[in-house]
């Protein structure tokens, strides 16, 4: 499974390549942080994906401190709808749903933003160097990021699950990140190679300014809104990714999450049960997190994007 692109990808004007025809050196494009603030908190998108998002990540940080039961305690009698005692009832051994659902966005969340920075942190670094380097350094790094992106990535995650063994938060994330970032050295090397002509860059190099200095100071910042977008994908394609996984049946075995949630209801008959508490709060949950992070990421195209920006 692999993220989808950002609306503002290789091909089309985004408000980086906008800025960047008359921005001096260390601009940022799309304005300061003010400005980006204020159309920011005036779109829609933004503010119904952020709002969602945030309040899953609070409940997921805060929740667990207030919940009375572990999520593997047998809390209550089996099966029990929800009630008072049980806002999400229990499930067929008398666990809590809601203390599971509670720890699973924990995991969730963490294994989205491990496995988004894996990807990011290999995908920009190839594709900042293949841009800015080009000839037979980007020529390597190409035939390097076309290979991966043939492979099928979720098959061999599946592979590396079942046969590895290792079953651990951060080692899922690990796998997941390894395999999800071709697409994205090929969009920063698209957006590199536009920069790497322009004035301020020329300067640098006459300045005998090094070139991992160049690219830290002068090129990513000009960067910078599309760099976000693209990570608020990783992060969406790795909570999708992983819990596909552990609805499969290979995910970390030593922490809960809403795909291994969704596996124990399947594997335990809740569906055939009518024991809806228990299959439907983690697919909700998951469909809720990673759709809010899509929405806010196209109301972020248009907060960068000067052209598409409500005045």
């Amino acid at each position: 499974m692999t993220a989808t692109q950002p609306t503002t990808g290789p091909g089309t004007e985004t408000a980086d390549q906008a800025a960047v025809a008359a921005a001096p050196s260390g601009a940022r494009a799309g304005g300061d942080l003010r400005e980006t603030l204020y159309f920011a908190l005036r779109n829609p998108k933004v503010l119904v994906g952020g709002v969602v998002v945030l309040g899953f990540l609070v409940l997921g940080l805060v929740g667990p401190s207030f919940l009375r039961y572990a999520p593997m305690d047998y809390a209550g009698p089996p099966m029990a709808p929800p009630s008072a005692d049980f806002p999400l009832g229990t499930t067929t051994f008398g666990q809590d749903v809601f203390a599971q659902f509670v720890a699973g966005l924990r995991s969730t969340f963490l294994v989205g933003v491990l496995g988004g920075a894996v990807a990011a942190v290999i995908g920009m670094t190839i594709g900042f160097v293949a841009g800015y380097r080009g000839g037979l350094i980007d020529e390597l790094l190409n035939m390097l990021t076309n290979v991966v992106l043939v492979i099928p990535g979720f098959v061999v995650l599946v592979i590396l699950n079942a046969y590895l063994g290792v079953r651990s938060v951060p080692m899922q994330a690990l796998y997941i990140g390894v395999f999800s970032w071709p697409w994205v050295a090929r969009a920063v090397r698209s957006q590199t190679l536009s920069l790497r002509s322009r004035d301020f860059i020329d300067l640098a190099r006459l300045s005998g300014v090094g070139v991992g200095t160049i690219l830290r100071r002068e090129v990513a910042p000009n960067m910078y809104s599309y760099l976000f977008m693209t990570f608020v994908l990783l992060f969406g394609g790795s909570i999708l990714t992983a819990a596909s996984l552990d609805f499969i049946g290979l995910g970390p075995t030593n922490a809960m999450s809403l795909g291994l949630m969704m596996n124990q209801a399947v594997q335990w008959s809740a569906l055939h049960l009518g024991l809806w508490w228990w299959f439907v709060p983690p697919g909700l949950g998951i469909t809720l997190i990673v759709g809010s992070l899509y929405i806010m990421n196209v109301g972020l195209d248009e907060v960068f994007n000067p052209k598409l920006r409500e005045t």
